[in-house]
């Protein structure tokens, strides 16, 4: 397929639902797509409304700004406030809410915050701005760790020395790990990230279905790609199999990215643990900066709070996060929790779950609170 409308093309679609519901039978069977972009593109589509009905979708922790902890977001609004500042990161991290504030709030305090496409855009900065530290609010899967990884390489090569990372990098193994192993979770496969697995590549995944027996299926992000995945999904629960396969062939290798991989490599360490929010401490799923270039390390440079913050009380991310809970479920969606006004992550980030539902997945009225009835998908194309 050559061009997007082969991608969405409704014929095909049926076909693939009908050898979907002839594989997965009657048992019930839970499906968890790791990455947000996913979760969007099934509820843009109405994807999971056309899935035979014993089927279930749990949305994951692929949103790199739902699972930043709050201690972590309240360390990037100590670094903006110091003297002689300039804090930048990506569009989406400036409405999470800290434990007090936001960026953004922080932003129209008077700190001096910018809203960037990438960390080359902060080392612009930094040469502009020679008598100003600059720090990058560095944060994403390994999708985005390449990029802050050769950015810090060009600083090294140029020897910029006002500009420095704040690196909150996470890894997506890691995190897979923790969700199989939580016993509130019961999960029969995975539709794997796309973009993280162009990076990395499929062998990392081989854990998962080796150790853990779970199936997994690298997918693309149109209405076929995720159809497809689960067609292939249900095709090895059919037949007692526990692999990884990659639909998302034209862009996935297995061995992935190696310019990108190397790069992460020479700057980029693992962190003993790291705080996930909902998901606690992870073992070794955080990139932390290499002390050869500690001058670039922001954590190095500044004394942080480094206090871990509970999540606001009425907030319900983290169950939603480890796929506990839909987003519909928690007692503030829609109502004191929305984009404009968001109490949790999962409802700032454009990858976000309860966004997604929001913007796709809720009636014209209001959702009832007491009979807790599922919204209904308005948007379909099949």
């Amino acid at each position: 397929m050559k061009y997007v409308d082969e991608f969405r093309e409704p014929q095909k679609a049926q076909s693939l639902i009908q050898e979907i519901a002839k594989l997965s039978g009657d048992s019930p069977l839970k499906i968890m797509e790791i990455c947000g972009g996913h979760t969007h593109s099934i509820f843009k589509y109405g994807i999971e409304e056309i899935l035979p009905p014993n089927i279930e979708l749990i949305h994951g922790p692929g949103c790199p700004v739902c699972v930043m902890p709050r201690g972590r977001l309240d360390d990037a609004i100590y670094i903006s406030q110091q003297t002689n500042v300039i804090l930048t990161t990506f569009g989406d991290t400036m409405w999470v809410p800290g434990s007090t504030t936001s960026l953004l709030q922080t932003k129209a305090n008077g700190a001096d915050i910018r809203m960037v496409y990438s960390p080359l855009d902060s080392l612009k900065i930094a040469k502009e701005n020679p008598n100003k530290q600059i720090v990058f609010f560095a944060l994403g899967f390994e999708t985005t760790a390449p990029s802050t990884a050769f950015t810090i390489l060009q600083s090294a090569t140029e020897n910029i020395k006002n500009f420095s990372i704040f690196s909150n990098h996470v890894l997506v193994i890691p995190a897979l790990q923790a969700l199989v192993n939580n016993p509130d979770l019961q999960l029969d496969g995975f539709v794997g990230p796309g973009h993280v697995s162009i990076v990395i590549g499929t062998q990392p995944y081989k854990i998962i279905a080796k150790q853990y027996h779970k199936p997994i299926v690298i997918s693309g992000f149109e209405p076929l790609d995720i159809l497809q995945s689960i067609w292939m999904l249900m095709r090895q629960l059919s037949e007692h199999r526990c692999e990884v396969e990659n639909q998302y062939n034209r862009l996935v290798q297995p061995e992935g990215n190696q310019v990108a991989l190397k790069a992460m490599n020479q700057v980029f360490a693992v962190r003993d643990t790291f705080e996930w929010r909902g998901l606690g401490e992870i073992p070794n799923s955080g990139l932390k900066i290499r002390p050869e270039y500690a001058q670039f390390d922001a954590e190095v440079k500044f004394i942080l709070p480094n206090q871990k913050v509970a999540d606001h009380k009425a907030c319900q991310c983290g169950e939603i996060l480890k796929g506990v809970l839909k987003p519909w479920e928690c007692k503030v969606f829609g109502t004191a929790c929305t984009p404009e006004n968001p109490i949790g992550t999962c409802m700032v980030s454009s990858e976000g779950a309860c966004a997604a539902y929001y913007k796709y997945g809720r009636c014209s009225t209001s959702l009832s609170k007491n009979t807790g009835e599922k919204p209904k998908v308005t948007t379909q194309i099949f």
